[in-house]
Order: C-alpha cells, then sequence, then structure tokens
C-alpha cells in the first residue's frame, strides 16, 4: 500500500468521540491495528499487505495524531482512546476482533483488553506503553517539547528535510534501518499534525495527556486476561525496554508466546515487518 492507495482508501466513522479516519484491506474476521506516536495508521502497511488474505484489516488513526476529526474538548488519554474503539466497533459492527499495537497503540489496545475482554479474539502486542514505564525516560524531553511549541517547529523541520527526520534526532530513533522513514511516509505522517492551528493544539494536548495511572490501574484485568495473546518486542528500542515484554508475558495468563527481535527498534513493524508477520499468521491461524 503506497499513500497514494493509503489516502483513497481512507475511510470516516462517525462515533460520539469524533470522526475516526480509517483504512480498510481484505476480507473475512476483523483484525484492527492501533499505530503509535507521531504516526498514523500508514505504518501498519506492509504488515497488512501480507496478512489481508487472512482478515479484514482495519488501520485507524488515532485521537489527535493522522487524519482522525475531533472536537478541540475531546478527551484523547489513553483511556478515551479506549472508548472510541469500543465505538468504531460498533460503528463499523465488528464482532469481536484480533486487536495489534505498537508504541501508544500497544498501551491503548492493553487498556482496551483490560476493559472489553469479550470483544477480543487475539491480541498482539508490540514495543509499547506498559504499567508504570509511561512516559519511559526518553520521552520526557518530547513531552516538555510539546508544552513549549518547540514540537511543532520540529516536525515543520522534519517536513521540510526528510533527512533530517531519519536522523536519530527525529523519527529515525524509532527505526533500525537507515532509510526509514521514507520521504513519503514523513509527509503522511507528519502533514496532517501541523496542517491547522487545531491539529497542532489536538497534537499537544496529546503529548501532556500521558499518565501512567491509567495503565497501572489495568494491572489486576490483565492478570485476569486470558485472551491468546502473542508479545514480540524489538531488542534496540530505547524507550521500552525488553523487560517490559517480559513484564505482560508474567502478568497476561493468555499469553502464548513471547519473541524478541534482536536489533529491532520501536517501529519494527514498518522496517522490519517480516519480524511480525508470522507470529501473527501462526496465531491468526490457531483461531480461525
Amino acid at each position: 500500500m503506497d499513500a497514494k492507495t493509503f489516502h483513497a482508501r481512507r475511510r470516516f466513522a462517525e462515533t460520539p468521540s469524533g470522526r475516526i479516519a480509517y483504512v480498510e484491506q481484505g476480507r473475512g474476521p476483523a483484525a484492527v491495528f492501533l499505530h503509535g506516536v507521531p504516526l498514523n495508521g500508514f505504518h501498519w502497511r506492509h504488515v497488512i499487505d501480507a496478512v489481508s488474505d487472512l482478515r479484514r484489516c482495519i488501520a485507524l488513526d488515532l485521537m489527535s495524531l493522522g487524519y482522525t476529526e475531533i472536537r478541540p474538548d475531546q478527551d484523547v488519554s489513553f483511556t478515551a482512546q479506549a472508548r472510541m474503539l469500543a465505538e468504531l466497533c460498533d460503528a463499523l459492527d465488528l464482532g469481536p476482533i484480533d486487536l495489534v499495537g505498537n508504541d501508544s497503540g500497544g498501551g491503548i489496545a492493553q487498556l482496551f483488553a483490560a476493559g472489553h475482554p469479550e470483544r477480543l479474539r487475539t491480541l498482539t502486542l508490540t514495543n509499547c506503553d506498559t504499567h508504570d514505564n509511561w512516559p519511559p525516560e526518553a520521552v520526557k524531553p518530547i513531552i516538555e517539547a510539546a508544552r513549549s511549541g518547540a514540537l511543532t517547529e520540529a516536525a515543520r523541520l522534519m517536513l521540510a528535510d526528510p533527512g533530517f527526520a531519519r536522523s536519530a534526532a527525529g523519527l529515525g530513533v524509532g527505526y533500525a534501518d537507515p532509510s526509514a522513514p521514507t520521504d513519503e511516509a514523513v509527509r503522511v505522517y507528519l502533514e496532517p499534525l501541523v496542517a491547522t492551528p487545531e491539529r497542532i493544539e489536538n497534537m499537544r494536548r496529546y503529548w501532556l495527556s500521558f499518565d501512567c495511572a491509567q495503565t497501572v490501574a489495568i494491572e489486576p484485568a490483565l492478570r485476569r486476561l486470558r485472551v491468546p495473546t502473542l508479545v514480540v518486542w524489538g531488542l534496540a528500542d530505547v524507550f521500552f525496554d525488553v523487560r517490559w515484554a517480559r513484564w505482560l508475558r508474567d502478568t497476561i495468563p493468555g499469553v502464548t508466546r513471547l519473541i524478541e527481535v534482536p536489533e529491532a527498534k520501536l517501529f519494527f513493524p514498518e522496517d522490519r515487518p517480516e519480524a511480525l508477520i508470522g507470529p501473527l499468521r501462526a496465531l491468526w491461524a490457531n483461531q480461525s
């Protein structure tokens, strides 16, 4: 899926939380993909291309990110994002879903799983916010940049210079492949975030909403979660150490497999999609 196709396939689901942007590909039982920050559903394109023969794949844009449209006073916390996902499932008349999350999306997926285990067929978590490791230490300077307005200028600089976006000072910190993200992906990710003053403010509110009280509170529910769960974790991630993957394995009784991926970083589903595709297909095949 290239950017032209991603834009052409975009649809909007009307929910109480807003007009939620999503793209859809494939047929069969529904699988929903939740991206991280500052990305959007385009992040999942390589994975979706490889698994859409098994599932109706739906990649949405979280509130405050991508092309989703929300009110200026809309709550964008992880708790609200999980509520929005339930609303989206209702709007699209989805039955039990296979839920896949990365980064922020993985944290939100945990909240959804804790609150709605009956709506899940399987759960897959990749490097993500977990328990009290949210926000991780490496993210705190970014939060301060969001608070001061410097993050908006950084986004504009990355748009003007995709090479800078690929550096360790930009989005490149989340990728092992030095050629990622592509120029096309930089535009798809960042253009909507700075398109209007309202969207800039929404992005700022997203960063400032981080509060691990939301993820800590669900630990008892996670300890009861028996939904078949796959954990796939990049070992070179500067944000989410592998000990958090092991915490998930030891906390969620439904975990069937933990896969540790050497040299992979936060956004490995985009630059190392093969590390996720095979395990995902195997998990889903066992649930068909």
